[in-house]
């Protein structure tokens, strides 16, 4: 029997990458010739999403974008910020409901403040800032295309003046996807958690919020089958998907079509509050960088989703070296559990990052660590999620002269790390440092601002030589004697994609 002939003709690559996806096309295998090694070429777009920042009126919110300059970009290409509803090609907006789910705040679907962008960058290497206040900000869509799309970092920064979750809050602007972890979360009677869920696209998006205290998996089918419109956001709250008053939750949510961006706010009555990122997939070991010296109260939160338990090492990688925390030298975490243990003022005023590496077997688990400040009324809450490493550069894009503190850690072998600090939003020139971290060790470092700074800039790090680098930044700001602050990790940017080199082969033609 004659096969039908296919035509597979490719005279160069193709490359179609949305948020650090690639797509190829290539010839198929006719055996004659070996694949040739595949070139690293930039990402051709980008999608960021930004949840709604606040439910206040005292909200005062400013957007950061930057895009490093990248090699192998032409000069096309656009960028933008703008209320998720303004994406809609249709002019279709989300109707905020979640059915079992829609208890929640419908207000912040995407229906206001969408007349213009919140943001238009210009060029890469250079930050462009945007601004808003009110309970009344929606959630917002970034796309970015061409030399804009290579690296693009979005960060979110909201201050509250007063009320549950007052000070500092922060959030990088992520890529959609169908899976995510929140170790970290609560339901306890001083805490208001929502997970915000936001679709970027033109088809509804099906969710499932899946819960997991000390005792295992929460009763709830009201976090089952979430329907999230499409172009909209909906911030679900936890309390509304179980009666259970838990201290410390694993929040799971797992996308059955589509796709979402996902954060979990967490507010806290007398600790203030801050956005908890997705924690990074399982692995059998984990790096938690950037725990701020003055850390008054650190609590290890961790959970592994698979059916053994998982036995692990807990190190504290300060400035000298790596380190037992008294008291916490090993931590067990039971299948389908979440385990919490405080560590207590543990960096004790020196730099310090969380190493989990397991005692024996190697097992699967997400991890998060909640960091409070201050003291008694004057208290402050971040989270720090487990994270990936630096690969090849990584961007924190909302800095200032004296408010900023970048933590590098070297957790296996001592590495040697490029910090450039780009030019400012409003005046400056680009200003770059290499710095040495050795083994075992966390740095925070002397990092570059830029020369006659105005505005704020964007720190790229950059790994040279040796081995891995984790990295997070902390933004401080004291308000009223309250030392409001918020850490962002940051993994690998993942601006390139590796994408095989495609000859011509007439071979193909033939039957």
């Amino acid at each position: 029997m004659n096969r039908t002939t296919i035509s597979l003709i490719a005279g160069t690559a193709a490359l179609a990458a949305i948020t650090g996806f690639a797509s190829l096309t290539a010839p198929g295998a006719s055996g004659a010739d070996t694949a040739k090694a595949a070139a690293e070429l930039p990402v051709e777009r980008t999608t960021l999403l930004c949840p709604a920042p606040s439910s206040s009126d005292l909200a005062e919110t400013s957007y950061t974008s930057f895009t490093p300059v990248t090699k192998g970009t032409g000069s096309d290409g656009t960028a933008q910020l703008q209320s998720a509803a303004e994406q809609s090609a249709a002019g279709t907006s989300g109707s905020g409901k979640t059915g079992e789910a829609g208890k929640t705040d419908s207000k912040k679907s995407g229906k206001k403040k969408a007349d213009k962008p919140v943001l238009t960058p210009k060029e890469p290497g250079r930050p462009v800032t945007g601004d808003t206040s009110g309970a009344d900000t929606p959630a917002l869509v970034g796309a970015a295309e061409g030399r804009f799309a290579p690296g693009w970092a979005l960060q979110e920064t909201t201050e509250v003046a007063a009320g549950t979750g007052r000070g500092l809050q922060g959030v990088n602007c992520t890529a959609p996807d169908t899976e995510f972890w929140f170790p970290g979360a609560s339901t306890e009677a001083t805490r208001t958690d929502y997970v915000h869920l936001t679709n970027p696209d033109d088809s509804a998006a099906v969710v499932d919020i899946e819960l997991y205290g000390k005792d295992g998996a929460l009763k709830s089918t009201v976090g089952e089958g979430i329907t999230v419109a499409p172009h909209s956001s909906d911030p679900v709250l936890l309390s509304t998907l179980t009666d259970e008053k838990q201290t410390n939750l694993t929040v799971h949510v797992n996308v059955r079509s589509g796709r979402v961006g996902a954060a979990v706010q967490a507010l806290d009555d007398k600790l203030g509050g801050d956005w908890l990122a997705a924690a990074t997939d399982p692995a059998g070991s984990l790096v938690l960088p950037g725990i701020p010296k003055d850390a008054t109260s650190v609590r290890l939160i961790a959970f592994t989703p698979g059916d053994a338990d998982a036995d692990l090492k807990v190190r504290l990688a300060s400035p000298s070296g790596q380190i037992t925390p008294a008291g916490n030298e090993t931590l067990h975490v039971k299948a389908g559990m979440t385990t919490a243990v405080d560590l207590g003022p543990v960096t004790r005023g020196e730099a310090g990052s969380l190493v989990l590496t397991p005692t024996d077997k190697s097992v699967p688990i997400v991890a998060a660590l909640r960091v409070v400040r201050g003291t008694g009324a004057k208290q402050e809450t971040a989270f720090i999620p487990a994270t990936s490493p630096v690969d090849t550069r990584a961007t924190s894009a909302d800095n200032s002269a004296k408010g900023s503190t970048l933590s590098l850690v070297a957790p296996t072998r001592t590495a040697k790390v490029k910090v450039t600090a780009s030019a400012g939003s409003d005046g400056g020139t680009a200003v770059s440092k290499t710095y040495t971290i050795k083994a075992g060790t966390t740095q925070n470092v002397d990092a570059p601002v830029p020369s006659g700074l105005k505005g704020t800039y964007a720190l790229t790090v950059e790994p040279l030589s040796g081995g891995p680098v984790y990295a997070a930044r902390t933004l401080a700001a004291t308000q009223e004697g309250v030392p409001g602050f918020t850490v962002q990790t940051l993994p690998d940017d993942r601006g390139t994609v590796a994408v095989p080199e495609a000859d011509q082969d007439l071979s193909v033609l033939q039957k």
